[in-house]
């Protein structure tokens, strides 16, 4: 969606007679966008002038084309600003310029090779190099737009930082930042004329094509030859998405459907169900993978970013240049509710259960559910209801049926469509049943012996000791993590001290870290602990479970409790604390089912009321 667009010659027009911010901030508002806000106007005043003083050149024909704040299709993204025409030799150009309005800025870690570490917004954060976000931008459009290939038309991106300080360039020139810098540069504040030059090597004269922007807006957008081609080198040699037994049978089924979408033009939905470990999130990546190969307009969606990110490291191998290529593949719900109407040829949704009516900050977001079924001709949806954790989840069979109806979607759901063979917990479906009668989940149970499942199940008396064990665990090949429920304050985020969780025995431990998106593979986060919305979707070969005050046990009346005043007042997610006691013994009851079957080879426990501790060890003994 263009934004602001003008030639050259009115641009700078607009700047002189300061008139450009208020005209951005009015076609923002006019367009519906989530956008404009006090520092955001200030930066249009601020900026807008240093680009003027680079595109207001003899040498650059006043016809030469202006767009700002370009939101890129289908994304959340937009391009702070773009020159568009043809060089001296009428080859089509479009150069993508990000601009910074920082003064300084650090490298964040020599193993973070697209982070720095900047002052924005009224803090120190981690954000990436403007050379690789600047590089991501043109990657996507270059994926996604026909027109671009059809035309030729060539991407150069690049940043204008012209309020950095030359004396801290060396921190953006650091060598880890070279292959975003090298195909992306950036020009600082004492370099407005190498910038000029940059300019002007791509750009003085309009294009012969006419209004190269719309025609790129208004394109067709599918997944391009050059990004089918990246994608299926990725996922070769990748053994953990192999489809097995049913959820092969599945992946035919919705394969089958999607042609016939594509056919007909008539909107479908299809329901798969499965419980923990069933091969959703698996078969929900092969999908993804057939269809771009296929030519269609798919994405995977999960509202918690967790499962989108790691699968995005895993398929990009933690190269930066391939997540660039595919990480518009994997996006949230946000902003669905601004896409046209079939505007995706399918939409895959994962964690269905965790979907919401409204999310911060999503302006024109009514129903999740709703949402993704307008948005695609063809919607996945994969769903376990008892792994709703919050008062706020939606996704059910009932909502996703409702919407169905009331969109005009037929609506999918089969024996097919049911997974049940159990891919985790050492395969065993008997181990779900366990958890089921330990929890107390369901008034019937089916006699179990643990011994017989070949599954490493332990309760501790000492977190620390616990913690140990899965540290062997995890020096085997980095696969096992720490995870915990609701109970336990978040300090460090909201500086109220440098540990999050105290147990007996001297065990301390932080939540995990905001800005580490890929908590569950990273080598350095053993230590932290894993939060329900971190974990969930994610498996381990095994995981540490810390229950704390909001589970307990009642040996007089032999029940397993819910205790919700015991949830932490930092909880600001799950609602639980308000919820009606029912709604809360659900919610804290399916927190931990999700959190206990996280582990395919084992699962550790350490329970900070001592009779549940004991109930727990009658379990495992019986």
């Amino acid at each position: 969606m263009i934004v602001y667009s003008a030639n050259k010659g009115l641009f700078v027009q607009d700047v002189k007679t300061g008139v450009i911010a208020t005209k951005i901030l009015d076609l923002i508002r006019e367009k519906g966008l989530n956008a404009g806000q006090e520092r955001e106007f200030a930066s249009w005043q601020n900026s807008m002038q240093f680009m003027r003083n680079i595109v207001d050149d003899n040498e650059i024909d006043d016809d030469v084309q202006i767009a700002i704040e370009y939101n890129i299709p289908q994304t959340s993204k937009r391009v702070d600003f773009i020159i568009i025409g043809a060089d001296k030799t009428d080859k089509d150009n479009i150069v993508i310029v990000e601009l910074k309005q920082w003064s300084k800025a650090e490298v964040v870690d020599d193993d973070m090779h697209f982070s720095v570490r900047t002052y924005v917004a009224n803090d120190k954060r981690i954000v990436c190099h403007p050379s690789y976000q600047a590089y991501s931008y043109s990657r996507f459009l270059s994926n996604y737009s026909q027109t671009i290939h059809e035309k030729d038309i060539h991407l150069i991106p690049c940043a204008y930082l012209h309020n950095y300080w030359p004396a801290y360039k060396e921190a953006l020139s650091a060598d880890i930042y070279k292959e975003w810098y090298t195909t992306a540069p950036f020009f600082i504040m004492d370099e407005v004329k190498q910038f000029s030059e940059f300019v002007k090597k791509y750009v003085t004269k309009k294009s012969a094509n006419g209004d190269l922007l719309y025609l790129i807006d208004h394109g067709r957008i599918r997944p391009t030859k050059s990004l089918q081609d990246a994608l299926s080198t990725m996922v070769r040699g990748t053994p953990v998405f192999d489809l097995l037994d049913e959820q092969a049978v599945c992946f035919d089924m919705c394969v089958r459907t999607m042609l016939q979408c594509l056919k007909d033009q008539k909107k479908r939905t299809i329901l798969i169900q499965g419980g923990p470990g069933t091969g959703k999130s698996v078969l929900a990546v092969n999908l993804l993978m057939h269809f771009i190969t296929c030519a269609c307009n798919a994405a995977y969606v999960t509202k918690n970013s967790a499962p989108r990110q790691a699968f995005l490291s895993i398929l990009s191998k933690n190269k930066a240049e391939n997540i660039a290529e595919i990480s518009q593949l994997f996006r949230s719900p946000f902003r669905l509710a601004d896409a046209p109407r079939n505007s995706y040829d399918c939409l895959i949704v994962d964690e269905a259960h965790r979907l919401v009516k409204k999310m911060y900050g999503d302006w024109h977001g009514e129903n999740q559910v709703k949402e993704c079924i307008n948005a695609s001709l063809l919607s996945i949806f994969m769903l376990d209801e008892d792994q709703a954790v919050t008062t706020k989840d939606i996704g059910s069979v009932q909502e996703i049926t409702r919407w169905c109806t009331e969109l005009g979607s037929a609506i999918i759901m089969r024996e097919e469509t049911k997974l049940t063979s159990q891919f985790r917990c050492n395969g065993s479906d008997a181990y779900i049943q366990f958890i089921d009668n330990l929890l107390q989940r369901k008034e019937e149970t089916v006699a179990v012996a643990l011994s017989e499942l070949n599954y490493d199940f332990r309760v501790f008396d000492d977190a620390h000791e616990m913690r140990e064990a899965l540290r062997e665990k995890n020096a085997i090949d980095n696969k096992a993590r720490m995870v915990a429920g609701y109970c336990y304050d978040w300090n460090v985020k909201n500086h109220r001290g440098d540990v999050d969780i105290v147990l007996p025995g001297g065990f301390q431990a932080k939540w995990n870290l905001e800005g580490d998106k890929i908590w569950a593979i990273n080598p350095r986060s053993f230590e932290e602990v894993g939060c329900i919305h971190t974990a969930q979707g994610l498996e381990f070969d095994y995981v540490g479970v810390l229950i704390g005050k909001d589970l307990t046990y009642d040996k007089a009346s032999g029940r397993v409790l819910t205790n919700k005043s015991a949830i932490s007042k930092d909880d600001n997610s799950s609602g639980i604390r308000t919820a009606s006691d029912d709604d809360a013994r659900r919610l804290i009851l399916n927190t931990y089912k999700t959190l206990l079957t996280r582990g395919q080879k084992g699962c550790f426990v350490y329970c900070e009321d001592d009779a549940l501790r004991e109930y727990l060890k009658a379990m495992i003994k019986r």
